[in-house]
């Protein structure tokens, strides 16, 4: 039941119960979205429903940019990965001996060499959305159109390749 029209203590009420928001939030889901965290998964943290985190999302910008920002630098961070492993890469590592009782530490390069699954990974995020009539080499979908003499669409034919069970 609203307050009536003339009571001085409602002005301003908007009602219903005060925000559980905290301004310390941006902190703890920027990290949470750093591993990888789903809006679900913040819920859940925070103790509220997904459409809270929503709300919280359009009533203050920095959560949402604290989000944002976790969201982005984790799929960087995981973008970069998969291409070093798709490539190829070397890392400075040390083998420990035993040396007559006193250890001998000698610092030598590991090579990982590039993975076809990472690769193809890549190549099918990177290069398999790419307009049709650039070819899409890389997709597990293939779209081909057919045209009449007019050059009128006439039907397209969509051809979805199995995945390989390597």
């Amino acid at each position: 039941m609203a307050a009536p029209k003339k009571n001085k203590y409602a002005k301003g009420n908007k009602g219903g119960r005060p925000s559980n928001y905290r301004q310390e939030f941006c902190e703890q889901v920027f990290k949470l979205c750093l591993l990888g965290a789903t809006d679900m998964e913040i819920a859940n943290f925070f103790d509220v429903c997904e459409d809270t985190i929503n709300r919280w999302k359009k009533d203050h910008k920095e959560f949402y940019v604290s989000i944002k920002r976790g969201k982005i630098e984790a799929d960087a961070n995981v973008a970069s990965s998969l291409y070093k492993k798709a490539t190829g890469f070397e890392i400075d590592a040390v083998k420990i001996f035993n040396d007559q009782g006193v250890p001998l530490i000698v610092p030598f390069k590991e090579y990982y060499p590039p993975d076809t699954a990472a690769a193809n990974i890549w190549l099918k995020n990177r290069r398999g959305r790419i307009k049709p009539d650039e070819g899409q080499k890389w997709s597990d979908k293939q779209e081909i159109g057919f045209t009449d003499g007019q050059g009128k669409d006439v039907m397209t034919v969509t051809i979805v390749q199995p995945k390989d069970d390597d």
